[in-house]
C-alpha cells in the first residue's frame, strides 16, 4: 500500500500540472501582479500631462519636460543654439509620432469611469470627446490626412482607412460641440464626479472654456477654407461670440489651461540646476527680439539679458539698441563666434535661472485668444472691436511678464551668472507704446490684420508649442529669417512625413494618403490641404 501511494501521488500531481498547461495562452501570459484597470481619475492625469508633452515635442515622445525651450520654439524662431552638440536650428526634419497611443488612453479612461458605475454621460466621456478633437487636430497640422473614422479599434481594425484632413477637421468641430453640450448639461445638475485634473482643480466651468476658446483657435486655423460650406467657418465663429451664455470662453489669465512647475520634481526647465549646460550655448532669436525692439516694447527687458559687447561699447543696459538676437539662419559657427564674443543677447538670466518656478506654461490661453477674436473680426467673421481684443491682447501679455504703467524693476546679471543682478529701473506706458504708428491699430485692413498677427507671435512666446509656427505657416507672419544655419535648402518646412510606423504596419492606406495629398512623395516642403 505504501508503495502505491507513492505512485498515487505523483501521477495525480502530473495530472494537475497537465491540466495546468492547458489554460489557453491569453490566460498564461497574464501577469497575475499587473493591474487590468485603473482609475478614470488616474489615467485622466495621464491624458493631461501627455497634453503638456505634445505641446513640447515634435517627435510625439511622452514625458518630455522641456517646457518653452524645446526644438519647436527654435523652430518658432524665439531662440537659437550657438552650440551644435546640442542641437541646431536647422529645419532639415523627417518624421513626427502620432497620438494614437494617448487616445487609447481616452477610451480606457472613459471605459473605467462606466466601469465605476458613473452615467453614460459623465465628466469624462465630456472631455473624452474635446481630447480626440484636441489630439486629432495636434496630428493633422503636422501631417495632413490621418486616420479618424475607423482609428482607435483596436485589434478589430489593425490597419484604418485615411480621413482626408477636411474630414478630420468637420470631425474635430462636431467633438468640440458634442463636448460643450455635455459640459452645459453636467453644469445645469452640479455634477461633481471629475477628480485628477492637475489644470484645472476639477472645474467643469473652467473646462468649457477651454473647450470653447478651442474650437476659435481651430477656427482661425481654417482661414484659409472660410468659403467652404461644408466647415462654414464664419458662421460657426460669429456663433460663438454671439453667444456667450451658450459658448464661455476664457475670460482672464486665471482661465488659462496651463501647466504650473515646482521646485521639486517638475522644475522649470531653465533653472539653476542647467546654467552650465546651455546658459551661453543658446542666444535670443533675432525674429523675436527684433520684432520687440523695433516697437520698444519692455518686455524685451523680462526675457532677455543686453549684448555685453553693446554695453561694453557705451549703450545703456536699459536701452533698446542694446538687445541683438541672432538670425536663425546664421551659419552656426559663425553664431557661435559672435556669441561668444558677447555680439548676441541671452536669455535674461534673473528670469528664467534663477529660480526653479519662471513662469507656467500656456497650453491654451487668454491672450491667445484675444489675439484670435480680434483676427475674426478683422477678416469680417464677426462684427465687434477688433482693436479692444488686440488691446486686451497685449496687455494680458504684459501682464503675464509683470509690467505694468509706472517705474518698473528690470534685472540683468552683474557677471554673467545666475547669483549676482543689478537692478535698473524703466517706466512704462501703454498709451505711449500704443500710440506708435508700428503699434496703434490700423484698422480692419492688411496691416491691422498683420498687427494682430504680429502681437500674437509675441505672447507666444516659449509658450503653447508650435502655435507660432503653425500661424507664420498659415500666415507669413513674421518674417522668418533663413539662411545655411536653417538648412532645407533654406526653405522652412510645411509639414512632417508619417512614422515610419505608418509605413511598416498601415502600408497600403499610408500609401493612399501621401498618393492624393503629395503625389506620391512624402515631402515635408508639400503643403497640406488647410494651406492651400
Amino acid at each position: 500500500m505504501k508503495l502505491n501511494k507513492i505512485f498515487i501521488l505523483p501521477l495525480t500531481f502530473f495530472g494537475l500540472t497537465l491540466a495546468s498547461c492547458e489554460k489557453p495562452f491569453d490566460q498564461l501570459e497574464q501577469d497575475p501582479n499587473r493591474p487590468t484597470s485603473a482609475p478614470a481619475s488616474l489615467v485622466f492625469s495621464g491624458i493631461l500631462n501627455d497634453m503638456y508633452s505634445s505641446n513640447n515635442s515634435p517627435s510625439g515622445y511622452h514625458g518630455v519636460t522641456n517646457g518653452g525651450w524645446g526644438d519647436q520654439q527654435r523652430w518658432n524662431q524665439f531662440y537659437a543654439s550657438n552650440y551644435n552638440y546640442y542641437s541646431t536650428n536647422d529645419y532639415a526634419w523627417t518624421t513626427t509620432d502620432l497620438y494614437y497611443t494617448t487616445l487609447k488612453d481616452v477610451v480606457k479612461m472613459e471605459q473605467e469611469a462606466k466601469k465605476a458605475g458613473l452615467a453614460d454621460l459623465n465628466a469624462y466621456s465630456a472631455l473624452g470627446k474635446f481630447f480626440r478633437a484636441f489630439f486629432f487636430e495636434n496630428m493633422t497640422k503636422r501631417v495632413g490626412d490621418i486616420p479618424v473614422t475607423d482609428a482607435l479599434q483596436g485589434l478589430d481594425n489593425s490597419t484604418p482607412k485615411y480621413n482626408t484632413q477636411k474630414e478630420v477637421y468637420v470631425q474635430i468641430l462636431k467633438l468640440l460641440d458634442d463636448a460643450n453640450t455635455d459640459l452645459t448639461a453636467l453644469i445645469a445638475k452640479s455634477d461633481n464626479n471629475l477628480t485628477g485634473d492637475i489644470y484645472l482643480g476639477n472645474n467643469l466651468n473652467k473646462w468649457q472654456k477651454v473647450v470653447n476658446t478651442f474650437k476659435l483657435r481651430v477656427l482661425v486655423s481654417l482661414s484659409k477654407k472660410e468659403a467652404d460650406t461644408d466647415l462654414n467657418v464664419k458662421a460657426r465663429f460669429a456663433d460663438v461670440l454671439n453667444n456667450p451664455a451658450k459658448y464661455p470662453v476664457l475670460s482672464s489669465m486665471d482661465d488659462n489651461l496651463q501647466y504650473i512647475y515646482n521646485s521639486q520634481f517638475n522644475k522649470y526647465p531653465r533653472n539653476p540646476d542647467n546654467f552650465g549646460q546651455n546658459a551661453t550655448r543658446e542666444n535670443m532669436a533675432a525674429t523675436y527680439l527684433g520684432t520687440l525692439t523695433t516697437l520698444k516694447d519692455p518686455r524685451t527687458f523680462v526675457v532677455a539679458e543686453p549684448a555685453t559687447a553693446k554695453v561694453a561699447a557705451g549703450v545703456k543696459p536699459t536701452d533698446f539698441a542694446a538687445f541683438v538676437g541672432a538670425s536663425s539662419g546664421e551659419d552656426l559657427a559663425i553664431m557661435s563666434t559672435n556669441a561668444n564674443q558677447g555680439l548676441y543677447s541671452f536669455q535674461n538670466r534673473k528670469h528664467y535661472y534663477s529660480t526653479y518656478t519662471a513662469e507656467p506654461y500656456i497650453i491654451i490661453g487668454y491672450p491667445e485668444l484675444q489675439f484670435t477674436i480680434a483676427e475674426g473680426i478683422n477678416r469680417g467673421w464677426a462684427t465687434g472691436s477688433a482693436e479692444d481684443f488686440y488691446k486686451k491682447g497685449i496687455q494680458a501679455s504684459w501682464g503675464f511678464y509683470g509690467l505694468k504703467d509706472g517705474s518698473n524693476d528690470v534685472f540683468f546679471s552683474a557677471d554673467g551668472g545666475y547669483k549676482v543682478f543689478n537692478t535698473y529701473q524703466v517706466t512704462v506706458n501703454f498709451a505711449d507704446y500704443y500710440g506708435q504708428s508700428l503699434v496703434k491699430y490700423a484698422g480692419n485692413t492688411t496691416a491691422g490684420l498683420t498687427q494682430v498677427l504680429t502681437q500674437k507671435y509675441l505672447a507666444f512666446f516659449q509658450q503653447s508649442g508650435l502655435e507660432a509656427f503653425y500661424n507664420q505657416r498659415r500666415t507669413g507672419v513674421p518674417t522668418f529669417l533663413v539662411g545655411p544655419g536653417t538648412g532645407n535648402s533654406t526653405r522652412i518646412p510645411l509639414r512632417w512625413q508619417y512614422p515610419s510606423t505608418e509605413r511598416s504596419y498601415n502600408t497600403a492606406n499610408n500609401s493612399a494618403a501621401v498618393t492624393s495629398q503629395y503625389g506620391g512623395t512624402d515631402d515635408i516642403n508639400a503643403a497640406m490641404w488647410i494651406l492651400k
